[in-house]
């Protein structure tokens, strides 16, 4: 039988299903692909409103006591256009598409594959809940099952959409270290064959070399907090090391003295100190005083507190605290409900005066795929580029956990 001409549209739709593969970190998370972009096409820089829906008090009793209900919105703008330029000759347009996948367009979307999860991987910055210490590798599932325990505390749904991202030289020290445990046969063919933990502690674990290595700050000095001026996402210090640069790396996770997490729902202390991230790099002036920009939101609990974060406000002196010694560098891996974060994807246009050009949109994956052929007379080859939009937020950073070890 003679051999038929791939067309544009039968490899686009093989990039696209290459590309969902491809992913680690983004396989877990919400992906929202946003078809409002589907007639006009989305540029870099539009922005999509993803809602938050409101949290309610409750009432006791007969008397009704209505809430005001608070919506808020998470903005998560279409930051990044990416994507790998080919080119093909005629001949190669013979091939079937499990020849021509391989050879041209997995290695391509590899690239798109491993740039969207690392993009990804940075909102550890914004996680605030964390496991471990940094610097001393997990060698069991204690670490994962404590980070388990705080995700409950935060009343996290345990409906089976948990993941865990670690990075290589975890996952090594983590399959050796479970080698010895009871376990289902399967796991343990898995892990002896392929090096990959499966299913444990209540977290599906995927491997990524695209985990960021987070480097504690400098610190410096014996913060504490000044509670003049403190609210909301800042945290007014002093008694850091005067007029140094960086006390404090955004990322960075520390807890206040006596002042501890509530649960969302009930409002009640969980008996853990509740755990801040530092949003932006913080540096001290010359008395060693500064403005730390922090979440989650001083909020404490009380009457009328729909969002409280802590039991009560931190006191005047209070101690900080930071999690990790100054300088140490150790992987952010990652644990989080499917809900703690979201991969916008949206449709880029289809130009016209081009030799053809194909877009494939999927809202089951997520994800949207262009391409775009042109042809080169002189070398008979056809140029070719596959390119992507997405954008990614945090909405529920606190259904997420770091295990930094």
């Amino acid at each position: 039988m003679a051999n038929t001409l791939l067309t544009i549209s039968t490899i686009t739709r093989e990039a696209a299903m290459v590309l969902e593969n491809r992913l680690a970190f983004a396989k877990g998370v919400n992906r929202d692909y946003d078809d409002k972009f589907a007639i006009e096409g989305a540029k870099i820089g539009d922005t999509v409103n993803v809602r938050k829906p409101p949290r309610y008090i409750g009432r006791t009793g007969p008397s009704l006591n209505i809430e005001n209900s608070v919506e808020s919105s998470v903005p998560v703008t279409l930051t990044t256009q990416f994507g790998v330029d080919i080119a093909f000759t005629s001949k190669d347009l013979l091939l079937n598409i499990d020849d021509f996948s391989k050879r041209f367009i997995r290695p391509a979307m590899a690239t798109v594959a491993n740039k969207i999860d690392r993009d990804g991987l940075y909102l550890y910055q914004t996680v605030y809940n964390a496991t471990g210490t940094p610097g001393t590798p997990p060698t069991d599932l204690s670490f994962f099952l404590d980070g388990n325990a705080k995700l409950a505390d935060e009343a996290c749904p345990m409906d089976g959409e948990m993941s865990a991202v670690i990075n290589p030289w975890t996952q090594s020290k983590m399959v050796n270290g479970l080698k010895g445990l009871f376990q289902s046969s399967v796991q343990i063919k898995e892990q002896y064959e392929q090096g990959n933990m499966g299913l444990a502690a209540g977290f599906k674990f995927s491997m990524d070399q695209n985990v960021i290595n987070h480097t504690v700050g400098p610190l410096g000095g014996s913060p504490l907090v000044t509670l003049s001026g403190s609210s909301g996402n800042t945290l007014v210090t002093r008694g850091w090391t005067a007029a140094a640069a960086s006390r404090l790396k955004k990322g960075d996770v520390f807890t206040i003295a006596n002042v501890y997490a509530v649960n969302p729902q009930t409002r009640q202390t969980t008996g853990q100190l509740r755990q801040f991230v530092c949003t932006a790099d913080f540096s001290s002036d010359a008395s060693g005083n500064g403005s730390v920009s922090i979440s989650p939101a001083l909020n404490a609990a009380g009457v009328g507190v729909q969002f409280a974060t802590i039991n009560v406000m931190p006191i005047d002196g209070a101690a900080i605290t930071v999690l990790g010694a100054a300088n140490t560098v150790s992987p952010a891996n990652l644990l989080y409900h499917k809900n703690a974060f979201t991969l916008v994807s949206a449709d880029l246009p289809l130009p016209g005066g081009v030799d053809m050009a194909a877009r494939v949109s999927s809202k089951q994956l997520g994800l949207s795929v262009r391409m775009i052929r042109a042809y080169d007379i002189v070398n008979d080859i056809f140029p070719c580029r596959l390119d992507v939009l997405y954008g990614w937020a945090a909405i529920y950073p606190e259904l997420a956990c770091r295990q930094q070890g």
